[in-house]
């Protein structure tokens, strides 16, 4: 039976080890949109699915270096597959608040984005934490 844990400073540590790491992914991010998206007028949707699938990718080297144990629930591959499914989910929230607040509230396009990876950073934490990367199937950290 799951139950939620109590706050450990391990999981304050990880979770400021993630936080680090989800930054590095998100100036990954930052770079490609303002590049492409901005400064190369490309399709701003396009350049954040592109940005997004570069940045997850730097996140999860990073992550299973300095976060999270690595091939201890899947294999490295199938731990790979599923960071990239949870993360399409990201992806979907990510082109969501992106088309709203440049599409409908004519928010500008790196506010919007800086606002997007923000929002989605909360929900790639708490599912690779708890659904990739957990190890004894006990523990569940919100």
């Amino acid at each position: 039976m799951r139950s939620l844990s109590i706050i450990s400073l391990d999981s304050i540590s990880k979770f400021i080890r993630y936080f680090i790491i989800g930054g590095i992914a998100a100036l990954t991010n930052m770079a490609i949109f303002f590049i492409f998206a901005k400064i190369l007028q490309f399709n701003y949707l396009a350049v954040g699915a592109l940005a997004f699938i570069v940045a997850t990718f730097v996140n999860y080297i990073l992550s299973v270096k300095y976060v999270f144990k690595s091939g201890i629930r899947f294999s490295k591959q199938k731990e790979l597959f599923w960071v990239y499914v949870v993360s399409i989910i990201g992806l979907i929230e990510n082109e969501v608040i992106l088309y709203l607040l440049v599409s409908l509230l004519h928010v500008e396009i790196m506010i919007s984005q800086i606002i997007a990876v923000g929002a989605v950073f909360f929900w790639n934490y708490i599912a690779r934490n708890n659904f990739v990367f957990r190890g004894n199937g006990k523990e569940i950290v919100i």
